[in-house]
């Protein structure tokens, strides 16, 4: 296996603040890796130093094949970094912005406008190509911010926080774009803190706390380690609320959780065949269920149970 990105022992310090403490990743080819942790964990820190914007006190970086610390002319060539806000120039169009960005690459002007009017066909920007940036609204800005971190093509791409204040629609829309340049081989590192964000695009998540990595792995597999799985359920008729608490009881040797509001009831289990057996019990009982499911802990319990935090969704609710 290959990986274009490869962090062993990264450290990094402000004055008497450890930004990272020992951080290692690994990124294998193509691939996408979600780096989840609270504000002031180290994510942004650790892309700046995958970038080459910062140097890192201790430690070693490769990206795509070159030292991050001894080659970082090679690194910036071959990487592309969309930040947390819009960098693009507000005065400029948004040709005039992605034309700018490949002459600085020392693209030819031909050959810069022909990738600008490609990338903004692309990121369905064309009708709006000679309006000024500060015309756009924030969808559009964050489509062109992408846009302008693809005109070198590149093989790797740090997104760091890149649907932050964005809505649902055009936050789905970056996600589509992510998922197709991912299908194209582009390697890509994303910060995150929306936790469904991590669940729909990473091949893997890192979740990074107080400067370290403290748990790595696929979705599943995070949510696995956390704990069992919950078994949920909810009568057709809340008068047999009490009859199904029971049954729940006595099967999983839990007191259930009752939602009074919506008549859900919730138990932790270890064995998925309680499931089965609950039907069979509810069904003698002559008990219908609106809903009955079985399910792994969701990522904001993760992120919880892991980092002792809550979402920034939970503190900002």
């Amino acid at each position: 296996m290959s990986f274009a990105i490869q962090a062993e022992g990264l450290v990094k310090r402000f004055g008497d603040t450890t930004a990272l403490a020992g951080i290692d990743l690994e990124v294998p080819t193509g691939t996408i890796l979600g780096v989840l942790g609270p504000n002031g964990a180290g994510k942004t820190t650790a892309v700046r130093i995958l970038a080459t914007l910062l140097r890192p006190d201790a430690g070693r970086a490769v990206v795509a094949g070159h030292d991050v610390a001894r080659e970082p002319v090679s690194v910036r060539a071959r990487i592309g970094l969309t930040g947390q806000y819009a960098s693009v120039d507000e005065e400029l169009s948004g040709l005039e912005n992605l034309v700018l960005i490949g002459r600085l690459l020392e693209l030819s002007r031909r050959d810069a406008r022909a990738r600008a009017t490609e990338l903004l066909e692309r990121f369905d920007l064309t009708d709006a190509a000679s309006r000024a940036i500060r015309t756009y609204s924030g969808g559009m800005r964050r489509r062109l911010d992408l846009a302008a971190s693809l005109v070198g093509r590149p093989d790797v791409l740090y997104l760091d926080e890149p649907t932050t204040g964005l809505d649902p629609r055009s936050r789905n829309q970056v996600w589509d774009l992510v998922r197709t340049l991912s299908d194209e081989g582009v390697t890509v590192l994303l910060t995150t803190q929306y936790l469904e964000e991590a669940d729909q695009l990473a091949d893997r998540i890192s979740v990074i706390d107080r400067g370290r990595v403290v748990a790595d792995g696929r979705a599943d597999e995070l949510k696995r380690r956390t704990g069992g799985q919950t078994l949920q359920v909810r009568p057709s008729d809340l008068s047999d609320l009490p009859v199904v608490r029971g049954l729940l009881a006595e099967l999983t040797d839990a007191a259930p959780h009752v939602d009074e509001d919506t008549g859900l009831l919730t138990a932790p289990v270890d064995d998925p065949v309680l499931l089965s057996t609950l039907v069979r019990r509810l069904d003698d009982a002559g008990i219908t269920a609106d809903e009955l499911a079985l399910r792994l802990p969701s990522l904001d319990e993760v992120f919880l149970a892991i980092t002792g935090q809550p979402t920034s969704e939970e503190n900002a609710a």
